[in-house]
């Protein structure tokens, strides 16, 4: 698996459909701290698959794809807690969870090819 760019790999692409999804479905939330934690988590899955993509070093690469992982689960967390508080309709979180799992899965497939 070789890629030029990062924005060819699938997985990165689906990273940014995230936090698109986040930045709609949370966009007219008025708690101010719950909407930044919870974007600022999606954008860090692109962001760290980017970044350690392109430090051109696998061992880098594989640790920026941890952060990533890592953040497809604060996601998770923080849409649970979303769900809870009526944020968002059972709709809008079957469908970020579901890519934000999908993200994680295809995150460890890479992790372990490298």
């Amino acid at each position: 698996m070789k890629f030029d760019r990062f924005e060819d790999m699938i997985v990165w692409q689906k990273a940014q459909q995230l936090a698109l999804m986040i930045y709609k479905n949370f966009q007219s939330i008025k708690d101010y701290r719950f909407k930044d934690q919870i974007q600022n988590a999606a954008v860090s899955v692109s962001n760290n698959i980017a970044e350690g993509f392109e430090r051109k070093s696998n061992k880098e690469f594989k640790q920026f794809l941890f952060i990533a992982k890592g953040s497809a689960g604060e996601v998770r967390n923080m849409l649970y807690l979303a769900k809870n508080l009526n944020y968002i309709m059972e709709e809008q979180f079957n469908v970020a969870y579901d890519l934000s799992l999908s993200i994680s899965k295809m995150l460890s497939s890479l992790i372990k090819t490298l």
